[in-house]
């Protein structure tokens, strides 16, 4: 990995250049600042944003030099360009960057971010082709996985059953879950609760979505923000946009269970002083990536590792050929002009000829020239080095 830089402005030798922010390295306030420090660029079709809970990445086609100055980059972020940024997409998109191994959530994230991005505007081909060899890589991944796909939901729950220094391993069926949230992940959390036989309690802003996805389940509702009204629970996954109004008395029950809460939250949901009055029960989305998730089977993780590699290197033959095409474009166009300029001339001097004869000669002259061409421009179409290319150039006068 290439270590970070203090500044965003990269050398203009790069063609491709990222900048990740994860919560392995990067602390999620300082992620999310600077999440929204990216956000607040002009729109360019040569850059796209990443955001998930556990990273920020922004890629930018032509080495980024067009990007201003960012003050105060957080430490931590990892600067990668050309071959780097190529293989650490395809690894998040593969599930081999994510804190659980294979995990879906974050390829249907990929997806969604580059349907909004066109949606907007057109893409820099050479970002376009990117995204899309990395959707198509991590589909094909998927399938290697065997089983019930697990998502950091699973995760959460794992570490709320698990065991600790005062507290032996929970069993889930029947136990009372809660649920801080509605959205994507707060309902992953209640439904892999759900499946494991939990008493799922669902907790929101808005009621009638808590009421809702309750409902579904076959659960129950809890006040949102009303302190006194939280029963004894087994366990919390938070997962909502902004702070969890969890009152004293509350906390204070949680604390006195000696309950696991796992905010999935980034920024944090609960403050530095609600989390230290839990007494260490408390996760934090970027504990879960930090931690990582049980190793998966190595045979399956070698198959995925093979296959982003493969992606990887036909997308960068791409890019490398794809250097070629305007000395292609010009040799053929250059041959073209003077193959034209000679039937012009012989036009002239055979004034006469007929056009039955005309085409038979102009079909002689289209044949001759393919196949001069075929030799240096078979060999253009592969010169994925760029060697070539200038040879080209100055043989065909371009």
């Amino acid at each position: 990995m290439i270590a970070a830089s203090p500044r965003l402005a990269p050398p203009a030798t790069a063609t491709l250049v990222a900048f990740v922010a994860h919560a392995r390295s990067v602390q999620s306030v300082r992620r999310e600042a600077f999440g929204e420090s990216l956000a607040r660029l002009p729109e360019d079709r040569r850059r796209i944003l990443i955001r998930t809970c556990h990273r920020v990445e922004l890629y930018a086609a032509g080495g980024g030099s067009d990007l201003p100055d960012l003050a105060d980059l957080p430490p931590g972020v990892e600067r990668l360009e050309d071959v780097d940024a190529v293989r650490h997409l395809l690894d998040v998109a593969c599930g081999l960057d994510s804190a659980v191994f294979g995990e879906t959530q974050i390829l249907h994230q990929l997806r969604e971010t580059i349907e909004d991005r066109r949606g907007e505007r057109a893409l820099d081909p050479v970002l376009d082709r990117l995204f899309q060899m990395a959707l198509h890589a991590g589909r094909e991944a998927r399938t290697h996985f065997t089983g019930s796909p697990r998502s950091l939901a699973d995760f959460a729950l794992d570490r709320i059953v698990a065991p600790t220094s005062d507290a032996p391993s929970r069993e889930l069926a029947a136990a009372p879950i809660l649920v801080v949230g509605t959205g994507r992940m707060a309902r992953l959390a209640a439904l892999a609760a759900h499946r494991r036989g939990a008493r799922v309690i669902v907790t929101n802003r808005t009621a009638s979505r808590a009421a809702g996805l309750a409902s579904e389940l076959s659960g129950l509702v809890a006040p949102f923000g009303s302190d006194g009204s939280l029963d004894p629970v087994a366990g919390v996954v938070v997962a909502i946009s902004g702070p969890w109004p969890i009152g004293p008395q509350d906390l204070e029950t949680l604390r006195a269970g000696r309950t696991t809460v796992v905010d999935l939250s980034s920024p944090p949901a609960l403050d530095a002083e609600q989390i230290a009055r839990l007494d260490g029960r408390f996760i934090s989305v970027d504990d879960l990536a930090i931690a990582g998730d049980d190793s998966p089977d190595v045979r399956i993780r070698a198959k995925v590792e093979r296959l982003a590699s493969r992606a990887g290197a036909e997308y960068c033959d791409w890019l490398r050929a794809r250097h070629t095409v305007p000395a292609i474009r010009g040799v053929v166009g250059a041959a073209e002009q003077r193959r034209a300029d000679e039937i012009a001339w012989l036009r002239r001097r055979l004034p006469d000829l007929g056009p039955e004869d005309l085409a038979v000669v102009e079909q002689m002259s289209h044949r001759l020239v393919a196949a001069l061409l075929h030799a240096p421009l078979t060999a253009l179409s592969s010169d994925t080095d760029g060697e070539l290319e200038p040879a080209a150039r100055e043989l065909f006068g371009l």
